[in-house]
């Protein structure tokens, strides 16, 4: 193991660990308030005295490899790192019951871990997707504080990464519920085609037993509990105790990330509440690039603040990677200074200047024939990211506007957004609209997206919507020569759930209606997308 600890310290790029042997106490037993006992595995210097500790909660094991690495790679370093199933998983008791119990759960281990004598009192938690959510479930209640945290491609909060803009984020959605729904079974490897193909079947609400045979509890709830507000998410959300979060907090996240929106949000909050808080954001997904990355970040980040070795610490509150440029950048906050929000508006094709009035872009959606997506933050390896959208943008559901071939470099660097004015004949739809990057060939390349449900509630009078949509933050590169282009379709499936046009829920509906979608633009309807433009180039 100890040649195995060293080798992963080369492949992370770390700085030689002291040769400690490191000691291993299997399945301690943590008793919760109601009873329920959770178990842990420990890993601390042999012969060490009482030591800071790191804690780590999962739902997926803590015999996973990554797990063992990463606390071994800290035991080496003087630390201590706990590891604790969480409720429902197997070797604790209790029922899983996903992003529920952990804030109660997570302050009971909490206490439990301070109270042993092997352990100096002073705790941190880290961890990554769901792991760093339970971080965020401890963090803003813990007292004394957490003396640090590190987080990784997460949030405070995850119901809005499930439904995004109000549409259902089905491909996700169900991936990780089939995921979690087969936890030891053994047929994870066998159930993916499987997956796939459950994601057209309706009604939405029973996808996961068409998926994996049976009905899985986190799915059934997501989708009988539309959107991301009402009582039933309250629990699952910690976004508001953010600001009074007090441990330093480092941050991992990449731009094609399904949290990066709220992973944002939960750093501008502790900025301006004054904290210490740094993000480092890739050009990387939910995936294995990233989890190194915060391998090599909490590391760092841990040992600096447990065993004082503050000396090692480096970068600005944000570094991202500009993509396009393939150069990485340091700012000082987030939305980094020297940008400004600049529209790029909807016309016969795309301008900087308002444009004269033109007639309305039609489309129709049909439920039964969706159209299709490809790349964006997806979980599933090798599906998501920057792909090529050509074949998509030659259907005759969608509407394509492409500007002027760039005479030089244009950057983005910040949020981005879109205000399209609409009207279906229906009074309900989903408008999904995509920037592109046209390269000199013609491919063209996603680099942000968003959607909005409409409904009937959202219109005036005349039945138009003055629709507001959150897209994917960004930093990236149009090269001179290049051209930008805009997307508009009624939908991206299997990513987003179909909309069926009736107005029912998601879940249960199973009727469709096609839908027609008609865009006002021009002087009188300056519908366009707000782009971050680095000050002096638009």
């Amino acid at each position: 193991m100890a040649g195995a600890l060293r080798f992963a310290d080369r492949l992370l790029g770390l700085p030689p660990a002291p040769a400690q042997r490191v000691s291993v106490e299997r399945d301690l037993r943590i008793t919760m308030p109601d009873g329920v006992v959770l178990v842990a595995d420990l890993r601390r210097p042999r012969g060490a005295g009482p030591l800071p500790a790191v804690l780590i909660r999962t739902p997926y094991g803590k015999e996973r490899p990554a797990l063992r690495l990463f606390a071994g790679v800290l035991a080496r370093r003087g630390l201590q790192v706990v590891v604790q199933n969480v409720r429902g998983v197997p070797g604790s008791g209790g029922e899983f019951r996903a992003f529920h119990r952990e804030k109660d759960d997570g302050l009971a281990t909490l206490a439990w871990l301070r109270a042993q004598p092997w352990c100096d009192g002073r705790v941190a938690m880290a961890g990554a997707s769901y792991l760093g959510f339970t971080a965020w479930a401890v963090a803003p209640y813990a007292d004394p504080p957490l003396e640090a945290l590190g987080l990784g491609v997460t949030a405070s909060e995850f119901a809005s990464s499930f439904y995004p803009g109000g549409a259902l984020a089905l491909h996700n959605t169900l991936i990780w519920s089939s995921l979690m729904g087969t936890q030891g079974d053994g047929t994870r490897p066998l159930h993916n085609r499987r997956v796939r193909r459950a994601m057209r079947h309706l009604p939405v609400g029973e996808a996961d037993t068409a998926a994996i045979r049976r009905p899985e509890p986190f799915f059934q709830e997501v989708t009988a509990h539309a959107g991301s507000g009402g009582d039933f998410w309250k629990a699952t959300d910690h976004s508001g105790g953010v600001p009074e979060t007090t441990a330093p907090a480092t941050m991992v996240t990449g731009w094609w990330d399904l949290f990066l929106r709220r992973q944002l949000r939960d750093f501008a909050a502790l900025q301006a509440a004054g904290r210490d808080v740094r993000i480092t954001i890739g050009p990387w997904g939910h995936d294995t690039k990233a989890l190194r990355a915060m391998l090599i970040d909490q590391v760092s980040w841990l040992d600096a603040h447990l065993n004082g070795g503050k000396a090692r610490l480096r970068q600005a509150p944000v570094r991202l990677h500009l993509q396009g440029a393939d150069r990485w950048l340091d700012f000082d906050r987030w939305p980094p200074p020297g940008t400004k929000p600049t529209p790029l508006y909807l016309s016969r094709s795309l301008s900087w200047d308002v444009p004269a009035d033109a007639e309305r872009a039609t489309f129709v959606y049909d439920p039964l024939d969706p159209t299709p997506s490809v790349g964006g933050p997806l979980l599933s390896p090798g599906k998501g990211g920057q792909r090529d959208n050509t074949r998509i943008e030659r259907r005759h559901d969608v509407v394509v506007l492409t500007g002027a071939a760039l005479e030089r470099d244009l950057d983005i660097i910040g949020p981005v957004s879109a205000t399209v004015h609409v009207r279906t004949n229906t009074g309900h739809g989903d408008l999904f609209l995509r920037l592109c990057d046209v390269d000199r060939e013609g491919v063209s390349r996603n680099v942000t997206d968003g959607i909005l449900r409409l409904t009937p509630d959202h219109a005036t009078a005349d039945g138009i919507v003055r629709a507001e949509i959150e897209m994917h933050p960004t930093a990236y590169r149009f090269r001179r020569g290049h051209r930008l282009r805009v997307m508009l379709a009624g939908g991206a499936f299997p990513r987003f759930a179909r909309n069926p046009g009736t107005g029912e829920p998601a879940g249960e509906a199973v009727a469709t209606r096609r839908t027609r979608f008609e865009v006002f633009r021009g002087a009188t309807y300056p519908s366009a997308v707000h782009l971050p433009v680095r000050d002096g180039q638009a």
